[in-house]
């Protein structure tokens, strides 16, 4: 049985890596888990939540001693000097951008996996902490940006006089981007949105915001995270950039290229030319920045008064679900680790997510892995050395159509001289149903189909009406039969008109009518 180590945090991060519920997620493993006091106090888990989830409360010393450490932020030289040999550290430890902190985890003969480096695949989106952290520091973004905006997001229409909503500009629409797109439109405001991938239009414009596209190409991404831009991509965005900088309130910046700084996107000159009182978020502060002038985790108020906010703790100021999200993030990795639920950690190199987030093993540098393949491009299709032609779909001749025609003609004739009555008047009707329905149904659009065919349900109103009418019959065979007609009939319709319903709200914008 493995025992595994939550950490306290340095000072500034409020987050921790496992919650009293997680914790149980982590025993269920068969593992121990120790927790270092007051871990959880800056997110609201106090000592007493982790203790009635039955971990132990230890001293800082004991707990990274650990033979797994669970952490946040990347260890310091006086804590790498606490890990005991041969353990375990998982945290988000930023390889591509600092070698010489691999290089000492290595020295220390330890396993390290970094957290910022599970592969955008679908297997592995439930350890995906990048993407859990980015939704959360888009959402606070907005609410920093708010914050410091002073007035309305949304329009409005007063006794007093009319209120213009806030337009805001996000650059790039990634997890984060996303984010606060969607938190921007709710508040109301006018949202625009840039990104070098034109396939997230339809996501930007679904969540209230309008996808403002740089034309040119740009190479797709295949491993998930956003690739270095062109040229000529970043001579044209550099003109929207500049053109939006002059007319929006707010702008929030989102872009990140895994391993390298951030790109320069606003300009001093740019900043120079927005409105004073106006906000940007430079959300890539960290990495360098996206806005010049920004800086990490300061407020900067340039002298035509616009706020530049570099906060890095974004997704920490909302250390509670922050931390809920991480660890249930950081458990389902060390299930995929802990594969016979016996507390024993198994790194197998085979797997894609393991050999990815592993960045040292036993002292051994794994960094980088092996490229992940996630989107590809169709394959193209063979060329053929000599053309080959399809078979012809062969058509009825017009003699045969004819003759058919003629022997349906001859059919019903015969039907309406020689059948009992009202056996010809059914049959007719029957006929005409038929040609009618098929004329008809066939020229109505496809996407319309299942809504048209459940409204057509109705019609079997005149089956009840007719059961209705049979169940009065003194024979007990008739009576039962009627109202099994009605019972059928009667859910027939219902749930035709059930399905329309749900059908027609999909087409219907904002559950409007």
């Amino acid at each position: 049985m493995a025992v595994i180590g939550i950490v306290r945090e340095p000072a500034g991060e409020a987050r921790v890596a496992a919650t009293p519920a997680t914790v149980a997620t982590l025993r269920k493993l068969g593992h121990q888990v120790v927790v270092e006091r007051g871990a959880g106090s800056a997110a609201s888990y106090p000592d007493e939540a982790y203790a009635a989830a039955e971990a132990t409360l230890v001293e800082r010393e004991r707990a990274w001693g650990s033979e797994i450490v669970l952490a946040i932020t990347a260890p310091d030289p006086e804590q790498i000097a606490l890990l005991s040999d041969g353990a375990t550290f998982i945290a988000l430890l930023s390889p591509a951008l600092r070698p010489d902190l691999v290089e000492s985890l290595a020295q220390r003969g330890i396993t390290a996996l970094a957290l910022d480096a599970v592969p955008r695949i679908s297997r592995a989106q439930s350890m995906d902490v990048l993407s859990s952290m980015a939704n959360i520091a888009g959402y606070r973004a907005v609410v920093e940006a708010a914050h410091e905006f002073g007035r309305f997001f949304t329009g409005q229409v007063t006794a007093a006089g009319k209120v213009p909503p806030a337009k805001v500009l996000v650059a790039g629409a990634g997890v984060a981007g996303l984010a606060a797109i969607g938190a921007a439109s709710s508040l109301g405001a006018i949202v625009r949105a840039t990104d070098p991938r034109p396939e997230v239009a339809d996501q930007v414009t679904s969540i209230g915001g309008e996808y403002l596209p740089v034309d040119v190409a740009v190479e797709k991404s295949a491993d998930g995270y956003a690739k270095a831009t062109s040229e000529a991509y970043d001579r044209r965005a550099a003109e929207i950039y500049t053109e939006q900088a002059a007319d929006v309130d707010i702008i929030i910046t989102t872009a990140l290229i895994p391993g390298r700084a951030a790109p320069r996107l606003i300009t001093a000159s740019d900043v120079a030319a927005m409105k004073p009182g106006s906000v940007i978020v430079d959300m890539a502060a960290g990495q360098g920045g996206n806005v010049e002038g920004s800086v990490a985790g300061e407020r900067i108020v340039t002298e035509n008064g616009v706020i530049i906010l570099g906060y890095t703790d974004l997704a920490s100021r909302l250390a509670a679900q922050a931390s809920q999200l991480y660890g249930t993030n950081v458990a389902n990795l060390v299930a995929l680790l802990t594969p016979g639920k016996d507390g024993v950690l198994a790194i197998d190199f085979d797997d894609v997510v393991q050999r990815s987030v592993t960045v040292v093993r036993d002292g051994a540098v794994t960094w980088p892995p092996p490229p992940v393949q996630v989107a590809a491009a169709p394959a193209k299709a063979p060329v053929a050395s000599t053309p080959v032609e399809a078979p012809a779909k062969k058509s009825m001749s017009a003699g045969r159509k004819a003759l058919l025609i003629v022997l349906g003609i001859a059919a019903l004739f015969a039907v309406n001289a020689f059948a009992p009555a009202p056996l010809p008047q059914h049959f007719t009707v029957l006929t005409l149903s038929v040609v009618i329905g098929f004329y008809v149904i066939g020229k109505v659009h496809h996407a319309l189909h299942t809504p048209l065919m459940s409204v057509t349900n109705a019609i079997s109103g005149v089956i009840v009406v007719g059961a209705m009418l049979q169940i009065t019959d003194p024979d007990p065979v008739v009576q039962v039969l009627a109202a099994v007609a009605v019972l059928l009939a009667s859910i027939n319709i219902f749930g035709g008109f059930a399905v329309t319903r749900r059908m027609l709200a999909m087409f219907t914008k904002g559950g409007q009518k």
